[in-house]
């Protein structure tokens, strides 16, 4: 599958529908390749990096000028034209992708044979980490809450009920006619409303006005959301280029800054808790208040680095309990990604109910970083069970009743954690 979906120094997430580079993906893709090819799960990266913007961003897609017909495309996003942040080839969004990276270039050192081998490769791509985990620290966060605002629901989970609010806040002005990509390779009831996607072009309208500018979008924005999964994951991946940084012998200094970062947004996470609930929540900045939706998203505090152990009990019973991995009728016992008694849970409709391997993986993840190896294995043994069947076919996600694959067939990240559980079982189980 990877192999297929290589196109020559970096992998497309699809064969059709996801014809570029994705950032998060980019990432999924050289953890699994970490066990097979480390030598090109490290060049996945380094391609990705190669578009990074001045200013530390990671863009969420880079687009392949040998693909022209892919819509909504170069063009559309004007990133070159509007920012002078932005590189002048390739071309690339304005938006960007949690910040997976660092957790992917330790699992490559992790699992290599001899890493000694990829010291000067990873010490060139240290600095461009770092300056990413700054940007994210710094522009994506300039109150210092410790949580990372997304200015757009294509900064993570597209169309989860954890946006719903927000978006049906926006005042959608005149759009010009466009035709979807994806509404031509998948069934409309397994991607987002016509409605939805209205409201993700004005949103990128308004950010490309803005000049993706981050002071100008914080003052003006109406989409601006403390999310709790991109910043867990940020906890987690900045513990993971604290071990990079000793790896290529970084100063103190900077040690110390993504020491902080980590100890800052870990605080944070672990603050959005909600007893109630059992999971952490959203912040929606323009209203002040937390977004009390209940997502997988909510589960991703079981990454935190060092979490307290009653609070990850809390976390792993949300997980298993009757509203995700443990409700009842599944075809196998994986964490849906919205839900099952929320009022929004649609069990085909993208993120509004559909299980998704690469969230499970992060959970899973989470779960053995935090020593509950038992959990651990169960979701991972329920994971490939799901796709070891010769009907998955690596789909993106899945009907979480029937197991009917579901979105893009033959999806890398898929195959990615599919390859990553297959080869650490020993240290999972």
């Amino acid at each position: 599958m990877l192999s297929r979906n290589n196109v020559g120094g970096w992998t497309k997430p699809a064969p059709r529908l996801y014809p570029h580079q994705w950032s998060w993906d980019a990432a999924f893709i050289a953890i699994g390749l970490a066990h097979v090819d480390p030598d090109r799960a490290l060049r996945e990266l380094e391609h990705l990096f190669s578009a990074q913007w001045r200013d530390g961003r990671v863009p969420h897609i880079v687009f392949d000028p040998r693909v022209p017909d892919y819509w909504p495309g170069p063009d559309f996003w004007s990133s070159a034209a509007t920012s002078e942040l932005a590189p002048r080839a390739p071309a690339t969004s304005g938006l960007i992708q949690p910040p997976m990276h660092a957790i992917a270039v330790w699992r490559i050192l992790e699992s290599a044979v001899g890493p000694e081998r990829f010291h000067a490769r990873v010490a060139q791509l240290y600095p461009k980490l770092l300056a990413w985990h700054r940007y994210l620290a710094q522009r994506r966060d300039p109150e210092g809450t410790g949580l990372i605002t997304v200015y757009h629901p294509w900064e993570g989970t597209d169309n989860t009920p954890r946006w719903d609010a927000a978006l049906l806040r926006l005042q959608v002005g005149e759009l010009p006619p466009y035709t979807r990509t994806d509404t031509s390779l998948v069934d409309a009831d397994e991607r987002p409303s016509r409605a939805e996607y209205d409201r993700y072009l004005w949103l990128v309208a308004l950010l490309r006005e803005a000049g993706y500018d981050d002071d100008a979008i914080q003052r003006a924005h109406p989409f601006l959301i403390k999310d709790v999964q991109c910043s867990a994951i940020f906890a987690a991946a900045c513990g993971s280029l604290e071990r990079i940084a000793e790896f290529v012998g970084a100063p103190a200094v900077e040690r110390a800054e993504i020491a902080a970062w980590r100890e800052r947004t870990a605080a944070a996470v672990t603050r959005a808790w909600d007893e109630e609930l059992g999971l952490v929540l959203d912040f929606d900045v323009r209203t002040r208040a937390p977004i009390r939706v209940s997502t997988s998203a909510g589960l991703s505090v079981l990454l935190v680095p060092r979490l307290d152990p009653d609070l990850a009990a809390g976390a792993v019973a949300t997980a298993f309990g009757p509203d995700f991995a443990g409700a009842p009728g599944l075809a196998f016992p994986v964490t849906l990604s919205t839900a099952l008694r929320s009022p929004e849970f649609r069990p085909r409709a993208y993120w509004r109910g559909p299980t998704w391997p690469v969230v499970n993986w992060l959970l899973w993840w989470g779960l053995v970083q935090q020593g509950l190896a038992e959990p651990a294995a169960e979701l991972r043994r329920a994971n490939l069970a799901l796709l070891s069947r010769p009907a998955a076919r690596f789909a993106e996600y899945f009907e979480p009743f029937t197991g009917e694959p579901l979105g893009s067939l033959d999806q890398s990240w898929t195959a990615a954690v599919a390859l990553d559980w297959l080869a650490t079982h020993a240290e999972s189980d």
